[in-house]
């Protein structure tokens, strides 16, 4: 970064540390403890669309690497979404999985077309929560939408896991980027 960058506030892109994603269970253990939301086994990435062959070979790829257990969907945006299970106490080899899918994306040259991977939870009163990681900036943040059918977030609920997790994962510190993800696959 060269001096007139910092004068006119341009700061240098944060490289995506995806290895970031391994802190995932012991944030879960947190999770659980401090407010009573189970992880459910399910898990996603997302990804902007990529055209024609290369799609099918990326599809083919993941499900060989995940022994076929991925669903693949596109969303209303346009965005594709991989989707995997495991059993609901399985939360490393959720995120062993999220971790392969995002490095062989970014090995083949899709990094750029990378933008979220997410880990869903639910507590007893059926809240939904994702702990979501955005790939370009190598955060995380909470997203938990209201269950009244709407677009509606439950902000309280967000803060209060942000402050929880806040020793266990690098929480995006700008609330302007914690984007909502309605209606994906794992949440």
């Amino acid at each position: 970064m060269g001096f007139l960058d910092a004068i006119l506030g341009r700061s240098k892109p944060v490289r995506p540390d995806l290895d970031q994603l391994f802190a995932l269970p012991s944030a879960a253990v947190t999770l659980q403890a401090a407010a009573g939301f189970e992880p459910t086994g399910l898990g996603s990435v997302c990804f902007a669309s990529v055209e024609g062959g290369t799609f099918a070979r990326i599809q083919e790829e993941a499900r060989s690497l995940l022994d076929g257990s991925v669903e693949f969907t596109q969303d209303a945006y346009g965005y594709t979404w991989l989707l995997a299970r495991h059993p609901p106490e399985d939360v490393a080899g959720l995120v062993n999985d999220l971790h392969a899918v995002n490095t062989s994306l970014e090995e083949a040259g899709f990094g750029p077309q990378l933008l979220c991977s997410l880990v869903g939870f639910r507590d007893e009163r059926q809240r939904s929560l994702a702990l979501v990681y955005l790939y370009k900036r190598g955060t995380f943040y909470p997203f938990s939408p209201k269950g009244d059918g709407g677009e509606k977030r439950d902000n309280p609920l967000e803060l209060e896991v942000r402050a929880m997790l806040g020793d266990d994962l690098t929480i995006e510190q700008d609330l302007a980027r914690w984007f909502p993800v309605w209606g994906a696959p794992g949440l």
